[in-house]
């Protein structure tokens, strides 16, 4: 069998033609095969019809064998010669013909340089996308974390509103009052607590004590 691939042929075929002939070549294999069986049955027959036949069922068989040898070694050369002249003449696509598939290349041809030169182009833009997308994504959580850090900020704005609304509400105006107002309010605050843990104590020794 060819060892050629033939691959244009089987584009246009939708098999190749190595394939074709193998095919063909188990047919007729097959057919000579059916063929002997029966002109050795014929023969069996025949013999069992002539009176003081001394030939024997096993030595027909082995005649046969002999026979379809002979007949399978003639088929194979002659097979070889027809598929020869199959390969070549008949289910072979000529060099100068172009199927109707291919006729951009003929329209626009481009040379081996060219053909790397698109392959590489299309590999830095698949590099250009990825970077792109690792960018939008790498964007995406940022915006996420301004998204939280502009929550924070709103809570502390309305902290502020909150701490200025009761500022006003206590007749204090400007921000360094405000602020005096609460440091002093913050040490209040401080010295009442002091005042409530040590009389809790003292109350804690007097149940001690009773």
């Amino acid at each position: 069998m060819s060892v050629n691939p033939m691959a244009y042929e089987a584009q246009f075929f939708g098999f190749t033609p190595q394939t074709c002939m193998l095919r063909i070549y188990l047919a007729f294999q097959d057919y000579l095969f059916e063929v002997m069986q029966v002109v050795e049955g014929v023969i069996l027959k025949k013999l069992e019809e002539m009176p003081g036949c001394t030939v024997s069922p096993s030595e027909i068989r082995k005649c046969t064998e002999e026979f379809l040898i002979f007949m399978k070694d003639r088929f194979d050369k002659l097979f070889g010669k027809m598929e020869e002249v199959l390969l070549q003449l008949v289910l072979s696509i000529p060099k100068n013909v172009l199927l109707p598939e291919d006729k951009v290349h003929e329209e626009f041809p481009y040379s081996q340089e060219e053909f790397q030169a698109l392959q590489e182009e299309i590999r830095q833009l698949e590099l250009q996308c990825r970077a792109e997308a690792a960018a939008e994504q790498a964007l995406r959580a940022e915006l996420e974390e301004q998204k939280v850090v502009k929550a924070e900020l709103e809570k502390i704005l309305q902290w502020f509103d909150d701490v200025k609304k009761i500022f006003r509400e206590q007749g204090i105006g400007n921000l360094k009052e405000s602020l005096t107002f609460l440091k002093e309010s913050a040490e209040k605050l401080q010295v009442v607590m002091k005042e409530v843990e040590e009389k809790g104590k003292e109350l804690k020794m007097r149940d001690e004590l009773m």
